[in-house]
């Protein structure tokens, strides 16, 4: 019975018992509530089950980035909105957190109008709304552009108008393939001599020209291959006929409107991110930096903002999960996401709606974890290792 009783009263058996205790209970509570529902369906006449994801679709989409059309079903449909909403999400993250960090240094500027500018820019974006944000893009800047035949040209390729963005298409990609297994190895190219550099470096002291490696082979080759890729390949250019152009590839104004509006607002939330992480690194390394002859560039390159890197990550993540949780707003515009196809037009026709509302909260489930999990892999990767 002693035995027994130390046994319950190890902390770390109670804890095994404690958590297997709250799964079991989780479990049942989730097995009570699907067999409730279940029953309430049958009771009510309502069909249950997933074949419904194989009925032809019917529904015509205005942005596809697949090979969908209205003759193929409704899993196809669901795909074509999971696409669309990680196509604005991705886009969104890489432009926000551009922004975002041009607006947080400036705002840390010596010049007061700069500072200025950059300050009254964040305090209005955390104080609007995003819907706002979205409606204003869509209604105030893209309705208000000229009609097609008064199209704005950019370069005599790509016209833009209250209608979208229309831009020429490659009628193929082999060249573009080409250039990105070019680049692909001057990446890996840089990244050997960057190891190389720092072993040499640490071993006998001297430097390698590590910025002028990076210049040729992360800028300079690979514009020249993508120049390459653009210049051996046909395109289709996008020409006026009748009231709208045709040829090429349309971006539709509800993915311009979306996208600037996760954009501008979400900077707002990221500059100010990255002002804190710059504030939270100690004025002693920038002095040192600045002791070392670095130029104040240098000292913000080099110094501060890898240092700041460990504080602004965590919250960086956060920002991220919202940029996708937040283009859900596009269904308020119609942008044709995972929310708008499937929640909307298809619980529409097929009326299955808890299968409809499990699967797009799976979506969201699974790029969430996703975002996170590789925010998490970096975070441990510049994380300050202590003995």
């Amino acid at each position: 019975m002693s035995s027994f009783l130390s046994f319950i009263n190890d902390k770390r058996v109670r804890d095994w018992i404690y958590q297997i205790a709250a799964v079991v209970f989780l479990v049942g509570l989730t097995v009570f509530f699907v067999r409730n529902a279940s029953e309430n369906m049958v009771k009510a006449g309502i069909a249950s089950g997933f074949g419904f994801l194989w009925r032809t679709s019917g529904i015509e989409v205005p942005f596809v980035l697949t090979n969908y059309t209205q003759a193929d079903n409704i899993l196809a449909l669901f795909w074509v909105g999971v696409a669309n909403t990680m196509l604005v999400t991705v886009i969104a993250i890489v432009l926000a957190t551009l922004l975002g960090f041009a607006i947080g240094i400036a705002r840390l500027s010596s010049h007061w109008l700069i500072s200025a500018i950059a300050g009254a820019y964040v305090e209005f974006v955390r104080n609007i709304p995003l819907l706002f944000f979205v409606l204003f893009w869509y209604f105030g800047v893209i309705a208000a552009l000229p009609a097609p035949r008064q199209s704005i040209s950019v370069f005599g390729v790509a016209f833009l108008n209250n209608r979208g963005l229309t831009i020429p298409l490659p009628d193929g990609l082999e060249n573009f393939r080409i250039a990105g297994l070019v680049i692909l190895a001057c990446v890996l190219a840089y990244r050997a001599f960057s190891i190389w550099a720092r072993r040499r470096q640490a071993r006998t002291g001297q430097h390698a020209p590590t910025l002028r490696a990076g210049l040729i082979l992360l800028l300079a080759v690979p514009l020249l291959a993508l120049a390459w890729a653009v210049l051996a390949t046909r395109w289709d250019i996008p020409a006026l006929r009748g009231f709208n152009y045709r040829g090429g590839f349309a971006v539709i104004p509800e993915f311009v409107a979306l996208l600037a509006a996760l954009v501008t607002y979400t900077a707002g939330f990221i500059a100010e991110i990255v002002r804190g992480g710059i504030q939270s690194v100690s004025h002693g390394q920038t002095e040192a930096g600045a002791a070392l002859g670095l130029r104040p560039g240098q000292v913000l390159r080099l110094v501060t903002i890898p240092q700041a890197l460990r504080v602004m990550t965590p919250p960086l993540t956060n920002q991220y999960l919202n940029v996708l949780k937040n283009s859900s707003f596009g269904a308020a515009i119609a942008y044709p996401d995972v929310v708008s196809l499937f929640m909307g037009s298809a619980l529409n026709n097929t009326g299955q709606a808890i299968e409809i509302i499990a699967m797009t909260l799976a979506v969201y489930l699974v790029i969430g974890l996703a975002v996170s999990a590789l925010m998490n892999w970096y975070n441990a990767r510049i994380a300050l290792v202590t003995r």
